[in-house]
């Protein structure tokens, strides 16, 4: 199938990292903390530095990881077990918050009420519950909060977004997404530093409101394996492809939610699926019809890690990868007939019929109907983490709403943590999505 190719562009990825830091005075630069220094938060701190901001202090449980702060960023930075010290600082503008999910919520409401601005890794909150408050506390103080989920920064999903709306697809009618892995890493089986000793981990403040339990170091290094301090599959990854699709459609949710699946594979005493499926009723809403969601992730698929939507339309599908594929097959020009059950006599009447309306056409080359495909690509070595953050800073900066705010967030976590209740209850929820809470 011949295959269109055209290259997407942003202005910050127009320039070379250096002439993009450059363009930043000295004396407006924002002035961060991270509060969580693990493979995210230490993603996230580069990708912030690398857009200008300066980092002044870090918090960690764990001495190793405050340690490696001094190695990567500096011997000036300050360090400390205790987020609450970070908090306290004067010159901390905005916080980066890569904790495990039980301690988004708190951490981040008691930045806002320190006026410190938030970027808060995904999901925004660990229970349904945490996200309208933490919304209202976002709009009481006027703070910036934005969760990070890249996708709906990225130029890709912006190319998405527009050909939606253009009409390139025709009608959406249902949208398909999954994220499979292979590997022992991809399913969160972390390294544990053989320092993981009680001396060197607060293990009471990375504990906080979830149950006791005695020392464990699997459990905070591989945290996500366990529903006391993660969310699951759903909650890493089913809320990456929430905030991606409603970024694209312009939808705030679900009305119905179903999941299932299990933990098939990796059995090494975690107490999450390590397969999970979800499917989802959108209503309409605005110019968008109502569709169908389906949404998988397996952590024992052969073949590899995959990840990707499929966005299904009356004239095409469009698929959305490391780039944009518009795919469309035209129609038959003819509806066809389905005669062989009736009499002979019958049929013989209906086809002269049908002829009379549609001719008989000898094949030709000429006659052949082209299949079209148009693919957009970002340019080489685009990152929409950076375009994230760069979003963020700037927010700090100007103080302009940013994308994926505190009600966003919220919209994009509430289905992905309805999932897991689905599961682990084996029952359907329906959803507001409006009111952003359980419906029924």
């Amino acid at each position: 199938m011949p295959t269109r190719r055209h290259f997407l562009q942003s202005a910050a990825a127009a320039l070379p990292l250096s002439a993009a830091q450059t363009t930043r005075s000295a004396n407006d630069r924002i002035q961060i903390a991270t509060i969580g220094l693990g493979g995210m938060g230490t993603g996230d701190t580069q990708s912030s530095l690398a857009n200008g901001a300066k980092l002044v202090a870090v918090a960690d449980i764990y001495q190793g990881r405050l340690t490696r702060a001094r190695e990567s960023f500096g011997n000036d930075v300050a360090i400390t077990r205790d987020y609450r010290e970070v908090l306290a600082r004067k010159d901390v503008d905005a916080v980066i918050i890569s904790t495990p999910d039980h301690w988004h919520a708190r951490i981040a409401t008691e930045a806002m009420q320190a006026g410190k601005d938030v970027y808060v890794e995904k999901p925004m909150v660990q229970k349904l519950d945490d996200g309208l408050p933490l919304a209202e506390v976002a709009k009481a103080t006027g703070r910036i909060l934005q969760v990070g989920s890249q996708r709906v920064s990225s130029v890709v999903y912006k190319k998405a977004q527009m050909l939606l709306e253009s009409g390139a697809i025709g009608e959406l009618n249902m949208v398909e997404a999954w994220w499979d892995r292979n590997s022992a890493i991809g399913a969160w089986q972390y390294s544990i530093p053989t320092d993981a000793t009680p001396e060197n981990i607060d293990w009471d403040r990375f504990i906080g409101a979830a149950p006791k339990r005695a020392f464990e170091p699997t459990r905070l290094f591989r945290w996500r394996n366990y529903q006391d301090y993660g969310t699951g599959v759903a909650g890493d990854l089913f809320v990456h492809l929430f905030s991606g699709m409603h970024f694209i459609t312009g939808a705030i949710g679900p009305e119905r939610v179903y999941a299932t699946g299990g933990l098939r594979y990796w059995k090494d005493g975690r107490d999450v699926p390590d397969v999970m499926l979800g499917v989802y009723d959108y209503p309409s809403r605005g110019k968008m019809p109502a569709f169908n969601l389906a949404l998988r992730v397996n952590f024992v698929n052969g073949a590899g890690e995959t990840s990707g939507f499929r966005f299904v339309g009356s004239e095409g599908i469009m698929t959305v990868d490391n780039g944009v594929t518009v795919s469309k097959q035209p129609r038959e020009s003819e509806p066809g007939y389905t005669v062989d059950q009736f009499p002979k006599a019958v049929q013989d009447q209906y086809l002269k019929e049908y002829y009379a309306k549609y001719p008989r056409q000898n094949p030709t080359a000429d006659a052949m109907r082209p299949a079209n495909q148009e693919k957009y690509l970002p340019p080489p070595g685009y990152s929409d983490h950076m375009d994230h953050h760069r979003n963020f800073l700037e927010a700090v900066r100007s103080r302009k709403p940013v994308t994926e705010d505190a009600l966003f967030g919220i919209r994009a976590a509430g289905p992905a943590l309805l999932s897991n209740m689905s599961i682990f209850n084996k029952r359907p929820y329906n959803w507001n999505p409006e009111a952003v809470k359980i419906a029924g």
